[in-house]
């Protein structure tokens, strides 16, 4: 199975790139976007509180648990880089 352009294996896991847009009307994933996963979250982009909506989102969206899914880069942009489990299954 070959993986989609915005995840890459790494010795971790699965690298995911991905554009949140905060402070939609709901969580979503909306598909792709450039090399990147386009994420809609209905959090506003303070505290953290969108990163922690777009984690359990991605947590459900590839079957693994939200402690799986580790933010690496992106805290304070749009466009952020997610790290999950190798045992993520990637949905048609």
């Amino acid at each position: 199975m070959s993986l989609p352009l915005y995840a890459k294996v790494v010795a971790a896991g699965i690298e995911l790139r991905v554009k949140v847009v905060p402070g939609a009307r709901r969580d979503e994933v909306v598909g792709l976007l450039g090399d990147r996963l386009k994420v809609r979250t209905a959090a506003p982009p303070e505290d953290g509180k969108a990163n922690k909506a777009v984690a359990k989102l991605l947590a459900g969206h590839f079957g693994v648990g939200m402690r799986d899914v580790q933010l690496l880069s992106g805290h304070s942009s749009g466009e952020k880089t997610f790290l999950l489990p190798a045992t993520a299954i990637f949905p048609v």
